[in-house]
């Protein structure tokens, strides 16, 4: 399929063909799910913690003794029963992550590539350039491009144009090799340098 290629100036550059096989696939919503999924629970950090009843300060003397006292019987101050006793299978320090094919992870970035297509949100721009870094000048264009939650995504990131996007809110800024299905469903438009395109299906087919 082909695609007009804009500058920052919203000025037609020329056209780009894409690969089918990359930005023309039906969407799925069950491999964007199980992808989006993957990503969040591997960043998970998992140190959630509880006490249990060996980790609670306190005697382990029997509180009173077994029978006679009309109450109920006890062992230790410590159960979950008592305030300030421990938590019964509370959360642990553990990990989150899970595994998920590598065939899988590569669908669900296709297939999140072929979402904004097929949805008009996805732009391919000449360069990711500006000639000074400034973030007021790139603010500007972005509103007369109508870019207000965009991830742009570059083969190698400009150091300028980085330092000029970093203070804008809701704009992400990534080169290709990071390129995830989470960071381009959560912005509105993805915008794709030339190179990117070129970068990205070279990994993809």
């Amino acid at each position: 399929m082909k695609l007009k290629i804009r500058d920052l100036d919203n000025k037609e550059v020329g056209y780009i063909d894409l690969a089918d096989e990359v930005f023309g696939l039906p969407v799925r919503n069950d491999i964007l799910a199980r992808v989006i999924n993957w990503q969040l629970a591997k960043r998970r950090a998992g140190t959630h913690k509880a006490k249990g009843i060996s980790d609670i300060s306190g005697t382990t003397k029997k509180p009173y003794k077994q029978k006679g006292t009309g109450r109920a019987r006890q062992g230790s101050l410590r159960s979950p029963q008592f305030r300030g006793g421990a938590v019964i299978f509370g959360p642990v320090v553990r990990s989150h992550e899970f595994g998920l094919q590598k065939k899988v992870r590569k669908l669900g970035l296709k297939t999140a590539l072929s979402a904004k297509q097929a949805e008009g949100k996805l732009v391919v721009i000449d360069a990711a350039k500006v000639t000074a870094p400034k973030t007021k000048e790139l603010r500007e264009r972005f509103d007369k491009l109508g870019w207000g939650s965009v991830l742009i995504i570059d083969g190698a990131v400009d150091a300028g144009f980085a330092k000029a996007a970093r203070n804008l809110p809701r704009v992400d800024l990534l080169p290709s090799v990071g390129a995830n299905v989470y960071d381009i469903l959560r912005r509105d438009t993805l915008v794709l340098t030339r190179e990117a395109v070129e970068q990205l299906e070279a990994r993809l087919k």
